[in-house]
């Protein structure tokens, strides 16, 4: 439907209709008036599959996919896209016109309840992996809601809290993976979250949901409230939060009266109104009447995804494990996998294989539980059978991890640790058995003082209904895994940079770590961590050589090409991760900034002895800085790096490139005689005249006397440090000050009155 068709619809609304149908019919639908040609359009629960609720107990049985953080490991848009579609056909074949996700918000902490939910702590990565999910959806002709927007980084008091975060962290840690979305994909739709921004509701956050939304990033679908989010319906329409979730009925009136009473303009109210039918009618448009979906095909793509999402954190040569040796699989969570997070993403699967089912046609294989889910004290009997199978076997493999109880939307995580019960098996076997695999389930860091105990270990995040297929032709190694931490893995909870803050007094959330969230902080501090991000082994050796670039220099404008070369010098076919980012000194520019941050990752496969060569692009924002003062993103000039790296610690090619400043007239600061010397030398227009005087300066400092002989001030300008020190660190007054006869009064006005004038 044209935009001249939705504004004449909307045009025969009633008043009352208009504020009515800014809010759900019911929890699921938005409104239907079919007098004048208006359906109701269905939305239900995601991101990681379908959660369409038939009553308040059930759901409609849907294939689980791999949750945020399993596909984000996979490092693999491409995959994530796969998975959107499979979702958007699923949605057709339900009568569900939007699926709500996927979850972009940056994890802040590893203890956020919903992390599972998330894609990284990197907004590039995140970024890139919610565009391909989205980009799939569409695919399948279904509308999405990218979630939670913004800064929802905690379960604990969300529908009260104020995330409080300063421009610059905003801009670079926690809008650009929506941002990318939105400029790449165009989703149908924006999550407006529970919580407040700086003070202010997020659906009646104007700066937020229209300002930046729509003026600055040309967004063109609706704005939903999160289910229970809207405090003030007026002041929602005034954002721009276009329709609220679920059904307040109840508050219709006090948009009719606001309009009435001319505290709200009826043209936001038709806005929105056209907002909301433009949506409904594009999904509604693209429902396949008697579509169906194949979920033996969903099963497979679920297994598919988990195979390449599966990441190897150890292995002193253990894995992967002989046909010819008798392996002891053990653990609760080797039966009942966990293959998701609690709360609105939880989906009923059509069918779970476990691993045990998985290898249940393996003669060589025995399997036992060894604990009981959820037991707080440990089984006698459970943990004696699996004592006796680990010592019996030739190599024992341990399924520990989170319970779906402990990481759920409604509540965060109260630490990072094991069950007890675990810990105390993982104990245990290694004192009957040396040869120790463990296998974890997780939705978000764990620690691992018992780190050194077990041979190998692999991290399966919650890997969705193909899980233990997938965990046991990686164990066996019928697929070799190529998964990659998209997240740091502390050592302990408390040297995460939010610890101190999070979950804040009372209802003020103070994000005090400003743009140092995770790797950015460890790599910066020189921080030992777990494992960095990026991190993850194969069963293959990748050698990186020949980093080039097609500029030893970059300027604001340009795009500068990389290009690497990795070759597999293993026996084995296995995926490498190319991670490229860019490096500078933490405080070497205008910015105090992280010394590496992601700006480009590819996945490639190699056959033994292959070798591919692989190229990046960057532009001005892979090294831009958000400048508050300018409200632009800005490229501070300096000497920076261009560095491949196996994970955000180990860079193994490092490539130089001389970064020119950039020079925004919003972010000057005005020049005067107390103005710092080397600012000024940033200036290139000021560069002939400051030559001049420094040279001048240099003469009679030499006549002076000052400094001792030449060969002394040489000397000492040798192992004195470059930065801080000398003149250049000095305010103009001091220079103007040593050239005295040499330069005149005037002559420094003049140069002074150029500068600030200059174009």
């Amino acid at each position: 439907m044209k935009e001249k068709e939705i504004k004449a619809i909307v045009s025969k609304m009633t008043l009352e209709q208009k504020a009515a149908y800014t809010t759900g019919k019911n929890g699921w639908q938005t409104k239907d008036y079919p007098e004048i040609g208006v359906k109701p359009m269905w939305m239900s629960d995601g991101p990681n599959g379908l959660r369409k609720q038939i009553d308040l107990a059930n759901t409609v049985k849907s294939t689980a996919f791999p949750t945020a953080c399993a596909v984000a490991a996979s490092f693999n848009p491409e995959l994530a896209f796969e998975e959107g579609q499979a979702i958007g056909e699923i949605c057709q074949a339900e009568n569900v016109q939007m699926i709500l996700g996927p979850g972009v918000c940056i994890k802040r902490s590893p203890l956020c309840g919903r992390n599972f939910e998330y894609y990284s702590e990197d907004p590039f990565l995140a970024g890139k992996m919610g565009t391909g999910y989205v980009k799939g959806v569409h695919k399948a002709g279904v509308g999405v809601s990218l979630k939670h927007y913004l800064c929802n980084s905690q379960e604990t008091r969300r529908m009260t809290s104020s995330s409080e975060v300063d421009e610059r962290t905003l801009r670079e840690i926690y809008l650009p993976a929506f941002e990318m979305v939105v400029k790449e994909a165009q989703p149908d739709t924006l999550m407006a979250s529970y919580n407040k921004i700086n003070g202010t509701y997020a659906t009646a956050n104007k700066y937020f949901m229209t300002d930046v939304l729509r003026n600055e990033w040309g967004y063109k679908g609706a704005v939903v409230s999160d289910w229970g989010a809207t405090h003030d319906r007026v002041g929602a329409i005034k954002a721009g939060t276009d329709l609220t979730m679920e059904c307040q009925d109840r508050t219709n009136n006090e948009i009719v009266e606001a309009v009435k009473n001319g505290t709200l303009d009826v043209k936001l109210l038709d806005k929105c109104c056209e907002n909301v039918l433009a949506l409904a009618t594009k999904t509604l448009d693209a429902h396949k009447e008697g579509a169906t979906f194949d979920y033996d095909k969903g099963h497979q793509i679920a297994k598919k995804i988990e195979e390449e999402s599966i990441v190897l954190l150890k292995n002193d040569g253990v894995l992967p494990l002989k046909d010819n040796k008798k392996i002891a699989i053990i653990g609760d969570l080797a039966y009942e996998m966990k293959i998701g997070g609690g709360g609105s993403a939880a989906v009923q699967s059509t069918h779970v294989v476990s691993v045990v089912d998985a290898l249940k046609d393996k003669k060589n294989v025995t399997c036992c539980h060894g604990y009981e889910t959820l037991a707080v004290k440990v089984n006698p009997e459970l943990k004696e059978e699996a004592l006796k199978n680990a010592k019996e076997a030739d190599v024992a493999v341990l399924f520990v991890g989170q319970y779906t109880v402990m990481e759920s939307e409604g509540y965060d995580r109260w630490d990072m640790k094991l069950p007890a019960v675990q810990i105390d098996l993982i104990q245990a076997i290694k004192a009957v058995q040396p040869h120790l695999v463990i296998v974890i389930e997780n939705g978000s860091p764990l620690e691992m003082p018992w780190i050194d105990l077990p041979e190998a270990v692999l991290d399966m995040y919650f890997g969705g209904e193909g899980a233990g297929e997938a965990i046991a032709d990686v164990l066996f190694g019928k697929v070799n895994p190529s998964g990659h931490l998209p997240e740091s893995f502390p050592l302990r909870l408390e040297d995460n940079p939010s610890y101190l803050s999070f979950v804040g007094e009372g209802d003020i959330v103070h994000y005090q770590e400003g743009v140092f969230v995770g790797y950015r902080y460890y790599e910066t501090k020189k921080a030992k961590v777990l494992f960095p991000f990026g991190y993850g082994l194969s069963y293959t050796d990748f050698l990186y050589s020949d980093l080039k670039l097609s500029s030893k220099s970059f300027k604001a404008g340009d795009e500068i090409k990389a290009s690497v070369k990795v070759k597999n010098v293993g026996k084995r076919e296995g995926k490498a991760l190319v991670q490229l980012y860019v490096g500078v000194g933490f405080n070497d520019t205008d910015f105090l900034r992280p010394v590496r941050e992601l700006k480009g990752f590819e996945k490639v496969n190699l056959k033994p002895g292959e070798e591919k060569e692989v190229e990046f692009t960057l532009n001005k924002r892979s090294f831009a800085c958000y400048d508050v003062k300018a409200k632009d993103w800005k490229v501070a000039g300096g000497d920076y790096q261009i560095q491949i790296g196996k994970d955000a610690h180990e860079i193994v090619l490092s490539a130089p490139l001389h970064v020119i400043n950039e020079d925004i007239p919003g972010a000057r600061e005005k020049v005067t005689y107390g103005t710092v010397i080397c600012d000024i030398e940033k200036i290139p227009e000021a560069h002939p005249f400051i030559d001049k005087a420094i040279a001048i300066m240099g003469q009679v400092v030499e006549k002076m006397g000052l400094g001792g002989d030449k060969k002394t001030r040489e000397a000492m300008m040798d192992i004195m440090p470059k930065k801080n020190t000398g003149i250049e660190v000095q305010i103009l007054s001091t220079l103007v000050m040593l050239t005295q006869g040499a330069i005149k009064p005037e002559e420094w006005d003049e140069f002074i009155k150029m500068l600030n004038n200059r174009k």
